[in-house]
């Protein structure tokens, strides 16, 4: 079936092929882009994360985050490790509401 798993998911090639920016997510992504010098684009990943988070339904899938290292011209392992660190990231599809309880303990 051509797909490859990253993690507990599975990677579509087919559907990696449909993933694009709009026009609009696309010129924001310039623009992100624009504020750093090209040796240093991956600074640019975080924002751009964010844009694509918005744009594909409020997660980001394997095939997404491949199309954000092609498109910043990374390797997408750098992609992945960002994206699975924080957890404002949702790697997994999510309700309209998320609530997130901090587990750490203050004086």
């Amino acid at each position: 079936m051509g797909a490859q798993v990253h993690g507990t998911q599975h990677f579509d090639k087919a559907k990696r092929a449909e993933i694009k920016f709009s026009e609009e997510a696309m010129a924001t992504v310039q623009k992100i882009i624009s504020h750093y010098p090209p040796e240093k684009i991956k600074s640019a990943l975080l924002p751009v994360l964010h844009v694509a988070q918005a744009e594909f339904g409020g997660w980001l899938s394997p095939e997404t985050m491949d199309y954000v290292a092609e498109v910043l011209t990374i390797k997408p392992i750098e992609v992945y490790e960002v994206a699975s660190f924080y957890t404002l990231y949702n790697l997994h599809p999510v309700g309209k509401c998320t609530h997130e309880v901090c587990q750490t303990s203050s004086g």
